[in-house]
């Protein structure tokens, strides 16, 4: 796969944790970003094997559709790939986490689910969508930061004790609209 620095700019590129994505949600990023050609960088600290088949495919139908439109030159070719692109980070402790913050571009949009990660994010200028559909920016992030770190103080004092429930259908509709949404808010304003 392409380096991600060679991928598009702004909000023409989503940024995703990949580490702890659904692979449902992973699915729907990756059949929007097909159709409408917007870079979209997985950051994980392992290879995924549905993106890199989703990145397979996407450049072997946009290599076909130039053959079609009669492009010959082999070199031409080989050249097209899909903006699709996979980050492996070392292992480690917040280490997909880092590395989106550190090349995360203002403007652009990413997704976690890490609230930590999305409030550092959201303070750089980015919009950013969560697996449940929850959307983030400056404005807001904080809140959600509180709460979640208000959780995790009552849960170390034996007050609380969160379950996570399996994702079911209702959020990854909620999911797939907000980032719907969201894309399509910014693909406008693009």
């Amino acid at each position: 796969m392409p380096p991600a620095s060679s991928v598009g700019l702004g909000m023409r590129k989503i940024y995703i944790d990949a580490d702890s994505l659904p692979v449902q949600i992973r699915a729907i990023v990756l059949r929007r970003v097909m159709r409408e050609g917007i870079a979209a960088i997985f950051v994980a600290d392992r290879p995924l094997k549905d993106v890199r088949r989703a990145y397979e495919e996407h450049t072997a139908l946009l290599r076909a559709a130039e053959r079609e439109a009669g492009e010959e030159d082999s070199d031409r070719l080989r050249s097209i790939r899909s903006p699709i692109s996979m980050v492996v980070v070392e292992a480690g402790l917040d280490s997909a986490d880092n590395w989106i913050v550190d090349h995360a571009e203002a403007d652009a949009l990413a997704i976690t689910h890490d609230v930590p990660l999305a409030s550092r994010l959201a303070e750089k200028g980015l919009v950013v969508l969560d697996d449940r559909g929850g959307v983030y920016t400056s404005e807001n992030v904080g809140e959600r930061l509180s709460m979640r770190n208000l959780m995790g103080e009552l849960r170390e004092m034996g007050i609380y004790s969160e379950q996570h429930r399996p994702m079911d259908n209702r959020q990854v509709k909620a999911f797939s609209d907000a980032f719907d949404g969201v894309l399509n808010k910014h693909l406008k304003q693009s």
